[in-house]
């Protein structure tokens, strides 16, 4: 049984522990951890700063099993109640075996009601095209496209969109 809990402190440890790569720490995070690897105080702090601001990461579980992890946020400069999923990440075990879809199939209903958002956003690099494939499989579809900086080099990423009741 897949479950959506509130990320617990202990959970950084199993997550910080699916990142096996600077290149994925970007993927994942982008710019907003200064160096790899990062531990289990690195992220709960960052986490810390997020709650501040009224963001809230939740860890996805089979039965007593973490195997997934994102962030939802809400968005205050948006024109309609949109919500922001962001670090989504699944245990490196699972991953490319459908895991990724089924703990956004949770998540995006979940956002949608517990949030009341009328419109879900996130972004995707376009050098990460599971990540992309995963999302559009679940029903997000690409709105605009943004550039980071990531260690000196541009990186595109695509904005996308899923709206309530699509």
């Amino acid at each position: 049984m897949f479950t959506i809990r509130e990320y617990n402190e202990k959970d950084a440890e199993t997550i910080v522990s699916w990142i096996s790569d600077e290149r994925m720490l970007r993927q994942w995070s982008a710019d907003k951890y200064e160096s790899f690897p990062i531990t289990a105080d690195d992220m709960n702090a960052f986490y810390a700063e997020i709650r501040e601001n009224g963001g809230k990461p939740y860890s996805f579980y089979e039965d007593d099993k973490l195997i997934g992890h994102f962030v939802l946020r809400m968005l205050k400069d948006e024109k309609i109640d949109t919500l922001r999923i962001g670090f989504i990440i699944v245990d490196n075990s699972v991953r490319g075996k459908g895991y990724g879809s089924k703990m956004l199939s949770a998540a995006i209903p979940f956002g949608f009601k517990e949030y009341s958002a009328q419109r879900i956003t996130l972004g995707v690099f376009e050098n990460n095209p599971k990540a992309r494939k995963c999302y559009e499989s679940v029903g997000f579809t690409q709105w605009g496209e943004t550039e980071c900086l990531i260690n000196g080099e541009p990186w595109k990423c695509a904005e996308m969109e899923i709206f309530r009741n699509t």
